[in-house]
């Protein structure tokens, strides 16, 4: 592991340069209510409002703004659940670049649509049975594309750690910091811009419990794969944490929680009804950490970072009428 260079706070910040005037300053809200029934001060950095509907625009921009003149010529190649299969794909369109990606054929369909939309063409495949990497790889190989995964490549990572560090710098030094958890981009980039901002900070990496691989790997010390996990937590469907973001978790991360999908549902209908915000599964694994949580974060400053907000408009209302699953 000691050969791999791992990207350092120092890249986020140079991200932080480079995403400028392309990615939105998200805002960080506050909830009454939420602070109530915690009896912590909460504060909710809002990436369902960036831009693409989720966090992945930055690290994606910020690879791809580092593209050579070829690599430009010859495209971007990517694979994705979704959000970071907008991310690259309006990033490309930014950038002047041809995109291909790779995504599940049971994907939502907006998320689809969505891609689509920003001009990027789509390959589609079994998430059950294919193995995305290697499509993604294959075609790389034929096309001459470059090829960005969704979490394991240090330019993608310091550009995640920039909400955090966002986050940070508004809010100032927090006790607590719950950020969701798929295979690691968000929680590797958050952990940078923390111990760099925030160092006494507990930082909490959460997943859904039908997908604990991070949560396997955190306790073992070593990347456990796992076969992709049945959750409505789209986001979080990874089999394994990366060769770069396990690393930075394993020593930058107090502890990686769970929260079942109904617990997703409850946060999902808390943020709609209390705070009039649409969050996707995904993005409530924070805050239903946080809530599980309440007894031991009673008098702290807390942050929840909520991820995304892309979902199926007729998914998101059955899940919350308590249809869904």
């Amino acid at each position: 592991m000691s050969e791999i260079m791992l990207p350092t706070y120092d890249d986020v910040v140079a991200a932080a340069a480079r995403i400028a005037g392309q990615a939105h300053r998200t805002p960080v809200l506050t909830s009454r209510i939420a602070d109530e029934e915690t009896g912590a001060q909460l504060f909710f950095k809002c990436e369902n409002l960036q831009r693409m509907g989720a966090f992945k625009f930055r690290g994606a921009y910020n690879a791809l703004a580092k593209f050579d003149a070829g690599q430009r010529r010859a495209g971007v190649v990517a694979f994705s659940s979704g959000n970071h299969a907008q991310a690259i794909a309006l990033s490309a369109r930014l950038l002047g670049m041809p995109a291909t990606i790779v995504m599940p054929q049971d994907a939502p369909a907006s998320k689809i649509a969505a891609t689509r939309g920003y001009g990027a063409q789509v390959v589609t495949y079994d998430r059950y049975t294919e193995d995305r990497e290697q499509i993604g790889r294959d075609l790389a190989e034929r096309h001459g594309y470059t090829l960005v995964p969704p979490y394991d490549h240090a330019d993608v990572i310091a550009g995640q750690g920039t909400a955090a560090k966002e986050l940070f710098e508004e809010v100032g030094p927090l006790d607590a910091f719950f950020v969701c958890l798929g295979g690691g981009g968000l929680l590797s980039g958050s952990a940078l811009a923390t111990r760099a901002l925030s160092p006494q900070c507990l930082l909490y990496g959460v997943e859904p419990e039908a997908g604990n691989d991070g949560q396997q790997s955190f306790r073992s010390g070593a990347i456990v794969h796992i076969d992709t996990p049945r959750t409505i937590a789209d986001g979080a469907q990874t089999q394994h944490l990366g060769q770069l973001t396990f690393p930075i978790i394993r020593r930058d991360v107090d502890d990686i929680l769970t929260v079942g999908d109904a617990e997703l549902v409850e946060a999902m209908r808390f943020f709609a009804s209390r705070m009039k915000l649409v969050a996707e599964p995904t993005g409530c694994l924070g805050f239903a950490a946080a809530r599980a949580m309440k007894d031991q974060l009673k008098g702290k400053r807390v942050g929840v970072l909520i991820s995304g907000g892309n979902v199926d408009i007729d998914r998101y209302a059955a899940l919350l009428a308590g249809q869904g699953g």
